[in-house]
């Protein structure tokens, strides 16, 4: 007979119940490998709400015991967070406005995309749009108010209304080859 006792190793200090954060060290499918407090480098599944990538270096928080590690939390965190959703999906504030911001951009992507309001602003320091064709209707009055104008059509241009003035406080210049009118 033997009195041999272990009084403490790595997978002892591991089987003990833990909650607190963990440093990340290896991300895996769907769990990471962690380093506890202690030193002890355990596996700990993924069981966020939200589906989260953790990087090497991000701050969780984990809960766990001898049966097994879990992610409970991301305390400081550099990876992607992915909000996906199955089926039709209402994101609605109500009785309030809803902000959407971000420090790099917004981006939308979808074969469709339907904008509906009463009023629609727009504010920009500049604005690029690149249409195939683009087709607009206002039904009362189209005003626009610029510094400046400059318009290139490669082929033919057409304008047609019931009567159009074109009033200059300086000089008016037509030049072409032909100049038809009336």
């Amino acid at each position: 007979m033997s009195n041999v006792a272990i009084l403490r190793t790595d997978r002892a200090e591991k089987t003990r119940e833990y909650l607190g954060p963990a440093d990340v060290t290896a991300v895996f499918a769907n769990e990471a490998e962690v380093r506890l407090p202690n030193g002890a480098l355990t596996r700990a599944r993924l069981a966020l709400a939200f589906t989260y990538e953790p990087r090497p270096d991000d701050v969780v928080l984990v809960i766990g015991n001898a049966d097994g590690y879990y992610v409970i939390g991301v305390l400081s965190g550099r990876g992607r967070t992915v909000l996906e959703f199955h089926g039709d999906v209402d994101l609605r504030a109500v009785g309030g406005s809803l902000n959407l911001a971000a420090d790099k951009g917004v981006r939308i992507d979808a074969p469709e995309v339907e904008v509906q309001a009463n009023t629609l602003r727009m504010m920009a320091g500049a604005v690029m749009q690149k249409f195939s064709s683009l087709k607009q209707r206002v039904t009362e009055l189209l005003s626009v108010h610029a510094g400046q104008s400059h318009t290139v059509v490669d082929e033919a241009a057409f304008q047609q209304s019931k009567s159009a003035t074109v009033q200059t406080s300086e000089k008016v210049l037509i030049n072409g080859k032909e100049i038809h009118l009336g």
